[in-house]
């Protein structure tokens, strides 16, 4: 059966493109499948498991770990790639600055099922948010903490739901943006995913953003952008030679300190009941 010289270059063309977007695709996830990973680490923090169950039926483990006497809950939105066991020392840290840890997983990373996309990462962040408010948290003392891919969910989150603050570490304004530093022209042609700069202008909560200044993956012009659109109380915290996955242990002690500042900046605004 012979394919005519047009039919065959539209075939070519169509294999082609849809090449891209697989890639495209496979350059958003990198997800870590049980039992790959370190899940030694969740008797190391004193984590439980938690189970939720999103929208459209997907289950969902995260990881909870409760700070005594703390009125603050912080709702940890990890990045690309990995899964909960790659964030326990991030989860030492948010706990012993001040705050109780929900870290999630998104479908299609560690326990949880399903396969990850943009809908499905809103829909994921939207349960975690409900079963923290099912565990007599209100939204004022829920804080949206936000990893890389997580500051786009984080804040398309918060864009929908009043929460109580809002941190941001290696924040961009969209995915396309970030394609384009990748290959650019090319890029941006097939991701047009994760777009926060229209979002971030309506949150009107305290915000913190956290960048480091040599970050190879998303430059920190990107989280600056970002910041200026941002309305309303909002800190910028640039670490001196800090790449993209490297903010925690090149930031040190500081990190630990900053966020307890901010926990406390809070109670200047916020009210909570325990």
């Amino acid at each position: 059966m012979r394919v005519p010289p047009l039919a065959g270059w539209a075939i070519a063309a169509a294999c082609f493109v849809g090449l891209l977007y697989y890639f495209a695709y496979r350059s958003t996830y990198y997800p870590s499948k049980y039992p790959e990973g370190f899940w030694d680490t969740q008797h190391l923090v004193g984590a439980s498991d938690v189970w939720i169950e999103a929208s459209d039926g997907v289950k969902l483990n995260a990881w909870w770990v409760e700070r005594d006497g703390s009125p603050w809950v912080t709702l940890f939105l990890h990045g690309n790639a990995g899964s909960v066991t790659n964030r326990a020392p991030r989860i030492q840290e948010i706990v012993a600055a001040g705050s109780s840890v929900l870290m999630l997983d998104y479908r299609g990373y560690g326990k949880s099922g399903g396969r990850p996309s943009e809908q499905g990462l809103y829909r994921d962040s939207e349960a975690a948010f409900v079963y923290l408010l099912g565990k007599g948290y209100r939204a004022e003392q829920i804080i949206l903490h936000g990893e890389s891919l997580g500051t786009a969910v984080a804040i398309d989150l918060a864009s929908r739901r009043p929460c109580a603050a809002l941190i941001l570490e290696a924040p961009f304004t969209s995915g396309s943006d970030v394609a384009g530093t990748v290959a650019p022209f090319v890029g941006p042609l097939f991701v047009r995913s994760y777009n926060s700069l229209p979002k971030i202008r309506w949150i009107r909560v305290p915000k913190f953003f956290i960048h480091g200044d040599r970050d190879e993956v998303i430059p920190l012009r990107l989280g600056q952008e970002l910041f200026a659109a941002a309305q309303g109380s909002k800190t910028l915290w640039i670490i001196p030679g800090a790449g993209h996955n490297d903010i925690l242990e090149t930031a040190g002690a500081e990190y630990r300190h900053r966020l307890s500042e901010f926990y406390e900046s809070l109670f200047h605004t916020i009210r909570p009941h325990s």
